[in-house]
Protein backbone atom coordinates (compact mmCIF):
# COMPACT_ATOMS: atom_id res chain seq x y z
CA UNK A 1 0.00 0.00 0.00
CA UNK A 2 1.30 3.53 -0.91
CA UNK A 3 1.23 6.87 1.58
CA UNK A 4 -1.63 8.19 0.44
CA UNK A 5 -0.79 11.95 1.64
CA UNK A 6 0.90 14.33 3.86
CA UNK A 7 -1.49 15.46 6.49
CA UNK A 8 0.52 17.63 8.29
CA UNK A 9 4.15 18.87 9.34
CA UNK A 10 5.05 18.75 12.88
CA UNK A 11 6.82 21.67 14.61
CA UNK A 12 7.77 21.92 18.24
CA UNK A 13 7.98 25.36 19.82
CA UNK A 14 8.40 26.91 23.56
CA UNK A 15 5.93 30.11 22.81
CA UNK A 16 2.72 28.42 20.96
CA UNK A 17 0.92 31.81 21.14
CA UNK A 18 3.93 33.28 19.03
CA UNK A 19 4.36 30.71 16.55
CA UNK A 20 0.37 30.69 15.80
CA UNK A 21 0.45 34.25 15.32
CA UNK A 22 3.55 34.28 13.21
CA UNK A 23 1.81 31.28 11.12
CA UNK A 24 -1.63 33.37 11.07
CA UNK A 25 -0.14 36.71 9.69
CA UNK A 26 1.29 34.88 6.86
CA UNK A 27 -2.19 33.80 5.66
CA UNK A 28 -2.90 29.96 8.14
CA UNK A 29 -5.80 29.59 9.67
CA UNK A 30 -5.97 28.39 12.72
CA UNK A 31 -8.06 24.54 13.08
CA UNK A 32 -8.02 23.90 16.61
CA UNK A 33 -6.23 24.49 19.59
CA UNK A 34 -5.79 21.55 22.65
CA UNK A 35 -3.76 19.65 25.27
CA UNK A 36 -2.64 16.41 24.92
CA UNK A 37 -1.10 13.70 27.76
CA UNK A 38 -1.45 10.41 29.56
CA UNK A 39 -0.35 6.97 28.58
CA UNK A 40 -1.37 6.52 25.48
CA UNK A 41 0.44 9.60 24.34
CA UNK A 42 3.30 8.71 26.83
CA UNK A 43 3.57 5.28 24.72
CA UNK A 44 2.94 6.80 21.34
CA UNK A 45 6.13 9.13 21.49
CA UNK A 46 7.79 7.06 24.24
CA UNK A 47 7.92 9.53 26.62
CA UNK A 48 7.15 9.73 29.90
CA UNK A 49 5.05 12.23 31.88
CA UNK A 50 3.82 13.96 28.69
CA UNK A 51 2.02 17.06 28.56
CA UNK A 52 1.47 19.07 25.81
CA UNK A 53 -0.43 22.25 23.92
CA UNK A 54 -1.09 21.63 20.40
CA UNK A 55 -2.37 23.49 17.67
CA UNK A 56 -3.33 22.69 14.10
CA UNK A 57 -2.77 25.28 11.27
CA UNK A 58 -4.37 24.97 7.38
CA UNK A 59 -3.14 26.67 4.18
CA UNK A 60 -6.38 29.08 3.18
CA UNK A 61 -7.28 26.13 0.59
CA UNK A 62 -7.68 23.48 3.08
CA UNK A 63 -5.13 21.48 1.95
CA UNK A 64 -2.04 21.40 4.11
CA UNK A 65 -1.39 21.58 7.78
CA UNK A 66 1.12 22.54 10.29
CA UNK A 67 0.89 21.26 13.39
CA UNK A 68 2.99 23.14 16.28
CA UNK A 69 3.38 21.81 19.92
CA UNK A 70 4.64 23.19 23.22
CA UNK A 71 5.81 20.54 25.59
CA UNK A 72 5.11 21.13 29.36
CA UNK A 73 6.93 18.01 30.16
CA UNK A 74 9.35 16.59 29.38
CA UNK A 75 10.72 19.93 28.60
CA UNK A 76 11.74 20.10 25.06
CA UNK A 77 15.30 20.43 23.76
CA UNK A 78 16.53 23.35 22.00
CA UNK A 79 18.02 22.84 18.60
CA UNK A 80 20.13 25.16 17.07
CA UNK A 81 17.61 27.81 15.40
CA UNK A 82 20.22 29.28 13.35
CA UNK A 83 21.55 26.27 11.54
CA UNK A 84 21.74 26.72 7.89
CA UNK A 85 19.57 25.52 4.93
CA UNK A 86 22.31 22.57 4.36
CA UNK A 87 22.23 20.77 8.18
CA UNK A 88 21.75 17.45 7.43
CA UNK A 89 17.88 16.85 9.25
CA UNK A 90 16.91 20.28 9.17
CA UNK A 91 13.91 20.46 6.55
CA UNK A 92 12.07 23.66 5.47
CA UNK A 93 8.12 23.84 4.72
CA UNK A 94 7.50 25.61 0.88
CA UNK A 95 4.44 27.78 1.37
CA UNK A 96 3.02 28.68 -2.11
CA UNK A 97 1.77 32.82 -1.63
CA UNK A 98 0.26 35.40 -3.36
CA UNK A 99 2.00 38.87 -3.44
CA UNK A 100 5.38 37.70 -2.44
CA UNK A 101 6.64 41.35 -0.79
CA UNK A 102 3.69 41.37 1.24
CA UNK A 103 3.98 37.96 2.55
CA UNK A 104 7.73 38.95 3.50
CA UNK A 105 6.71 41.88 5.11
CA UNK A 106 4.58 40.40 7.58
CA UNK A 107 6.87 37.63 8.53
CA UNK A 108 9.03 39.95 9.02
CA UNK A 109 6.82 42.33 11.53
CA UNK A 110 5.99 38.90 13.53
CA UNK A 111 9.62 38.64 13.86
CA UNK A 112 10.81 37.06 10.90
CA UNK A 113 14.29 36.90 9.28
CA UNK A 114 14.52 36.85 5.73
CA UNK A 115 17.33 34.88 4.83
CA UNK A 116 19.35 36.26 1.30
CA UNK A 117 17.22 37.64 -1.01
CA UNK A 118 13.88 37.29 -2.68
CA UNK A 119 14.92 35.80 -6.07
CA UNK A 120 13.35 35.01 -9.31
CA UNK A 121 13.68 31.72 -10.74
CA UNK A 122 13.27 31.63 -14.45
CA UNK A 123 9.78 33.14 -15.55
CA UNK A 124 8.25 30.59 -13.42
CA UNK A 125 8.51 31.48 -9.25
CA UNK A 126 9.52 34.40 -6.78
CA UNK A 127 11.37 32.33 -4.14
CA UNK A 128 12.13 33.35 -0.67
CA UNK A 129 13.49 31.67 2.30
CA UNK A 130 12.47 33.29 5.87
CA UNK A 131 13.30 31.81 9.21
CA UNK A 132 10.48 31.89 11.90
CA UNK A 133 9.71 31.06 15.08
CA UNK A 134 12.18 28.76 16.81
CA UNK A 135 14.07 28.45 13.63
CA UNK A 136 11.65 27.11 11.43
CA UNK A 137 12.59 27.59 8.11
CA UNK A 138 9.95 28.34 5.51
CA UNK A 139 10.29 28.61 1.85
CA UNK A 140 8.07 30.91 0.11
CA UNK A 141 7.28 30.74 -3.68
CA UNK A 142 4.92 32.95 -5.80
CA UNK A 143 4.22 31.71 -9.11
CA UNK A 144 4.72 33.93 -11.74
CA UNK A 145 1.96 34.72 -14.59
CA UNK A 146 3.20 34.28 -18.38
CA UNK A 147 4.80 37.71 -19.12
CA UNK A 148 5.42 38.62 -15.81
Amino acid sequence: MAVKRIDNVGIVVRDLDAAIAFFTALGMELEGRTTVEGPAVDRLIALEGVRSDVAMLRAADGGARIEMSSFHAPVARRGDPKAPVNTLGVGRIMLAVEDMDAVVARARASGGELLGEIVQYGDQYRLAYVRGPEGVMLALAEELQPGS
